[in-house]
């Protein structure tokens, strides 16, 4: 008896074995490649980024919790890194892939990224981060689908098309940055892409429902998306399940992303899908065709016309995104069990950007300081102790009004605190910006000066979270963010020449009880440079 019952035991041991190996979240192995490459982009052949041979990257389609490790091989004449724009990055800003965090790839050389796609469901993108390489392409989609055990509030529609759209430069990085370099702005750009090319069909059936998820990889420039005699119904924007609002076009503003479910209920023809600028003078276009399988009509007529009105109009519209309180997003629990505007702020930061000449050069602030970057990370500087690499008290928590200056600027906060922060924007043009590490509730957009006053236009119910949020001239944007994963993250310009000439600073969210719990150690295959060179992990 006693044998058959350490028989049963063992039995049992060995299925709860497997069940837990079972049970580790999957592990997901890539080797990509970056390379130069000749592409004819807007009729003109042009030297681009590539990676693996391809014009945008690889499409990295991942689902909630999977390991991606990835090894990154740097075949450019310059230092490259990649950053994962939106993945949160949860205890290991260690893999952010900004110059702040990680030594960039050496030519010829290799990383192999290691980090999680915890917690996370959505549409999201990849891009270099290093100089002005996301000019010339090393961009792409990063789609986080859900477990099949945590359902969704809509059906599985019937296909899934990505559509990565930016604003294009005929010039090569190096000539965009020389110009940066020498005080200058960027000129308009020459046209806009829908994944890097001027042509594109995405074919589907009459009846059937499919996902578009949209994302603006452009540098600098705000764009609508729309489809020709179609209704596009908003599911989810930057992992947010958000209230189903339908729509005839969308703004999505620079580093942004949204998806939406577009049913073929028109007759059997080719539709126009179009992207094109926004709040510029001179109207760029690109449009994409949208097939019915059984068609045999060719496109036809005018494009469908974009918003009439400019920025009150926006405004307007995004404060009809909502979170859907009733609906998870990547783990079971509602959205709307987080009752974020209950939680009384730590602390308000009111953060201004600016133009500005320093020593001759145009450069762009926040509060008054334009950020540079230092020759060791300040993730790596702070782990080491590695003095004089960073400021915290450069940077301060209200604008300054005094004249702008340099600094690596870091803003200090501690794990746990629960952030009100303005974007203040006095400039005539628009700003997008984003926080690396978390995602945050967008609880409100107005004209003018942020006054106190103005929290009670906020929405503490259901404002949605995302990770990029836009900013219309002379005007602000509030947001509300919950300081739960300790690390020194990037808060930046989305626009690209802002961020190169300054408009960036780092946020050193600190406990000083060393623990797994609250972040992971430094990787053991850690790039050093710097001052950091010789240093032990």
């Amino acid at each position: 008896m006693a044998n058959a019952v350490l028989s049963l035991i063992i039995g049992l041991l060995c299925v709860l074995g497997v069940s837990l190996v079972n049970a580790e979240d999957p592990y997901l192995y890539y080797t990509w490649t970056v390379t130069y490459g000749i592409r004819s982009i807007l009729g003109v052949p042009q030297q681009v980024i590539l990676i693996n041979n391809q014009f945008p990257g690889p499409k990295l389609e991942v689902v909630t919790n999977n390991n991606i490790i990835l090894n990154l091989i740097n075949k450019l004449d310059q230092p490259f890194l990649l950053t994962w724009n939106g993945v949160k990055q949860r205890k290991n800003s260690w893999q952010d892939g900004v110059l702040g965090t990680n030594c960039p790839i050496p030519p010829n050389s290799n990383y192999t990224n290691k980090f999680q796609a915890k917690d996370q469901i959505g549409t999201f993108t990849y891009f270099p981060s290093t100089l002005m390489h996301r000019a010339a392409g090393g961009f792409g989609a990063l789609n986080i689908y859900h477990r099949s055990v945590i359902p969704i509030p809509y059906k599985n529609p019937d296909g899934d098309f990505t559509l990565l759209i930016g604003d294009w430069y005929k010039a090569s990085h190096k000539t965009l940055q020389n110009s940066l370099d020498s005080g200058k702005s960027l000129r308009f750009p020459d046209g806009v892409l829908i994944n890097g090319q001027t042509k594109n069909t995405f074919s589907g059936e009459q009846g059937k429902t499919y996902m578009f998820r949209i994302s603006n990889v452009g540098l600098s420039t705000s764009l609508n998306f729309r489809i020709q005699g179609h209704s596009m119904k908003l599911v989810e924007v930057e992992g947010s399940h958000v209230v189903q609002n339908i729509y005839d076009s969308l703004d999505v503003h620079v580093g942004q992303s949204i998806s939406v479910l577009v049913t073929l209920n028109q007759p059997p023809k080719d539709y126009y899908i179009v992207a094109s600028t926004r709040f510029t003078r001179t109207v760029l276009t690109a449009t994409a065709v949208l097939h019915y399988a059984n068609s045999q009509t060719p496109v036809l007529g005018p494009l469908p016309a974009a918003p009439a009105y400019q920025f009150h109009w926006s405004m307007q519209q995004a404060r009809t995104y909502r979170w859907n309180l009733t609906s998870n997003a990547a783990r079971p629990n509602p959205q709307g069990s987080y009752h974020y505007g209950k939680i009384t702020p730590t602390k308000t930061i009111v953060l201004a950007n600016s133009a500005s000449l320093i020593n001759g050069k145009l450069r762009y602030s926040v509060n008054g300081v334009s950020y540079i970057n230092a020759d060791t990370p300040l993730k790596l500087a702070d782990h080491f102790n590695i003095p004089g690499v960073f400021s915290m008290n450069a940077i301060q928590d209200v604008p300054s009004g005094g004249a702008a200056f340099f600094a690596t600027s870091v803003m200090p906060a501690s794990l746990h605190d629960f952030l009100e922060i303005v974007f203040q924007n006095n400039e005539n043009t628009m700003q997008s910006w984003h926080l690396d590490g978390y995602d945050f509730w967008v609880v409100g957009f107005g004209s003018g000066q942020w006054t106190p006053k103005k929290r009670i236009t906020y929405n503490l119910v259901d404002a949605l979270t995302r990770h990029t949020t836009q900013v219309y001239p002379n005007s602000w944007t509030a947001i509300l963010v919950s300081l739960d994963n300790q690390g020194m993250w990037n808060m930046r310009s989305a626009a690209w020449e802002r961020q190169y000439l300054g408009q960036q600073f780092y946020l050193r969210v600190w406990n000083s009880v060393r623990s797994l719990s609250n972040e992971y150690d430094i990787p053991s295959n850690v790039l050093l440079c710097g001052k950091a060179v010789g240093r032990h992990p």
